[in-house]
């Protein structure tokens, strides 16, 4: 399932930006988010789940924080070169009209939302590539509206391993780079701590809005015993992602038994080739080349990419992850509701 990551109305928009510096930059440690921001993406995605939606975060890069102020979100597109010139003007109009009220106007990434943990694709990818061609540090914010209704705030903030992005702009995805680099499935993506902010007069204002009661509604339900439709779809995506893993094994061992298959033709035609040699030269002509470049099976085959391999080892992990999560929450209600039954 392909994630609508504004892949190519945020390159146009930031071919338009002015390039960073390149000075080094410390490590970044943690993501702080207004609350404000954080509500908006909220509202923004639990309005069109369970479509997808994006939109961009704005804020400032401070040290080893960034700060997330203000967001706003992409207007739905179609996927046409028109659409994506007025989702460029759209974005840039944004900008300038934040930065007439004084509001930050930093892009800083983007964020977008996920069903079921399901976002780790090729064109996620390629908009962080794209982002990182002008912005030194950028981060993708996943909001998933379907994990948040069984009662955590499913919100994370993600980058690009630095290792990784020099193997893909390198087009270095095979076997013996991923090898060399030591680079596994879990280096992809590298989850950046989120710190949730608000100024003291908005936390006051909170602690007078909060309600007298203790206990509300949204407590009782996290006390429901039944999460049969959040695990049977945790469990009918993976089935799915492990029918896509096994289709990324057979392009493997189908290229290994092509590989092979070359293999044993080179010998054979070389053997043929050395002893035609030797024939000629007791006839006293000149041995011919021992390789033929113009021969097809001296023609190197194209190793595929392991990319797709690597995501769904990736998601497959996350909805493990997920389900884990789930069966130990309900183990503790159901010791819970056993001992209420016995006292």
């Amino acid at each position: 399932m392909a994630n609508p990551a504004p892949a190519a109305t945020g390159k146009s928009f930031l071919q338009a930006m002015k390039a960073v510096t390149e000075e080094a930059a410390p490590p970044l440690r943690v993501v702080q988010m207004e609350g404000l921001a954080v509500l908006k993406i909220i509202k923004h995605c639990e309005e069109f789940a369970p479509a997808l939606v994006t939109g961009q975060l704005l804020g400032l890069d401070v040290g080893s924080d960034l700060e997330v102020t203000n967001c706003f979100p992409f207007p739905t597109r179609e996927d046409d070169e028109e659409a994506d010139a007025d989702g460029a003007n759209y974005q840039l109009e944004m900008m300038r009209c934040l930065r007439e009220v004084n509001v930050d106007n930093n892009t800083v990434g983007w964020y977008q939302s996920c069903l079921l943990g399901s976002f780790q694709t090729v064109e996620l990818i390629e908009t962080f590539m794209n982002y990182q061609e002008n912005i030194r540090r950028c981060v993708c914010i996943v909001y998933d509206p379907s994990r948040s209704s069984q009662g955590v705030l499913a919100l994370k903030a993600l980058k690009l391993t630095d290792s990784f992005m020099d193997l893909y702009r390198n087009n270095g995805l095979t076997g013996e780079k991923l090898r060399e680099k030591k680079l596994s499935w879990v280096d992809i993506f590298e989850e950046i701590p989120i710190k949730v902010s608000n100024s003291a007069l908005v936390s006051a204002f909170m602690k007078e809005l909060e309600p007298e009661s203790p206990v509300s509604q949204c407590d009782f339900d996290r006390l429901k015993l039944s999460t049969a439709p959040f695990m049977e779809r945790n469990l009918e995506f993976m089935i799915g992602c492990m029918d896509g893993l096994s289709s990324e094994q057979n392009k493997f061992q189908y290229y290994y038994r092509n590989l092979g298959r070359q293999q044993t033709q080179q010998q054979a035609w070389l053997q043929k080739r050395r002893q035609e040699n030797i024939a000629r030269k007791n006839a006293g002509e000149e041995p011919l080349p021992e390789e033929d470049p113009s021969n097809p099976i001296f023609k190197p085959l194209p190793e595929p990419s392991r990319l797709e391999g690597y995501l769904v080892t990736n998601q497959i992990s996350s909805y493990c992850n997920h389900i884990n999560g789930v069966a130990g929450q309900n183990f503790n209600r159901l010791y819970l509701m056993k001992a209420l039954q016995e006292d």
